[in-house]
């Protein structure tokens, strides 16, 4: 009997960064209004603590893992079901407005190319698997910071390191050596993000592109020659 060889293909590789890259806004902090809003968290507390925690992602100071188990807290009060029944809402009123043309543009185009599209975030994947489909991304293209699911339940813990940082990094090897044993390799990558959080990131890419940058990462961008652009128009 012949054995059989996998066939080898070369692609190139498109990763884009969600919360201000794609969307002009932050999903995990606007998840976090969502359940203040409708009630379903204790208003004070729950607002207080997600506005510190996003005010600490801004400053770079972020511990991904507290906040995360923050989020993924609420989660454990319901059933799979309610919550996403929950999420659709959320993201037909708080995220579906806030895609970025542009975002969508380029990353059609990337499609159109042929190119392999990720999605790569911090946000949970809670959130983040769906709102990737409004792009036309299935799961198996969407990194993010995965929470545990036993018995049906969120358990309020992390299944995995955090996707942040140096941790987009840590998932996306993961990624790109099962690709890689499928046969698949990349001749060429493109990283899309916004934040001096993503500084590894856009460093793994062959090309890295910055898309309405903050201060941190227009000033690393200008240092070390790497496109800017502007999304936000």
């Amino acid at each position: 009997m012949q054995a059989s060889h996998t066939q080898n293909t070369q692609k190139e590789l498109a990763l884009f960064d969600l919360d201000h890259t794609l969307l002009d806004v932050d999903s995990d902090y606007l998840w976090g209004e969502y359940i203040v809003n409708n009630g379903l968290v204790d208003e004070a507390q729950y607002r207080t603590a997600n506005q510190e925690f996003y005010e600490q992602y801004i400053a770079g100071t972020l511990d991904a893992t507290e906040y995360n188990e923050f989020v993924a807290l609420f989660l454990t009060t319901l059933p799979l079901a309610r919550l996403h029944e929950l999420r659709e809402d959320y993201i037909k009123r708080e995220i579906e407005p806030h895609i970025r043309p542009k975002a969508m543009e380029v990353l059609c185009q990337h499609i159109e190319k042929g190119h392999d599209v990720v999605i790569i975030s911090a946000t949970n994947d809670f959130v983040v698997s769906a709102i990737a489909k409004r792009f036309g991304i299935e799961a198996a293209n969407v990194l993010s910071t995965p929470l545990e699911i036993k018995d049906e339940r969120y358990t309020g813990k992390l299944a995995d390191k955090p996707n942040f940082k140096e941790g987009k990094i840590y998932h996306l090897d993961k990624w790109v050596n099962k690709q890689q044993l499928a046969g698949v390799t990349f001749e060429k990558t493109y990283a899309y993000s916004d934040s001096k959080n993503d500084i590894p990131l856009l460093e793994w890419a062959d090309v890295a592109i910055c898309v309405s940058p903050d201060d941190a990462l227009h000033a690393h961008a200008l240092a070390h020659h790497w496109a800017v652009e502007d999304w936000s128009i």
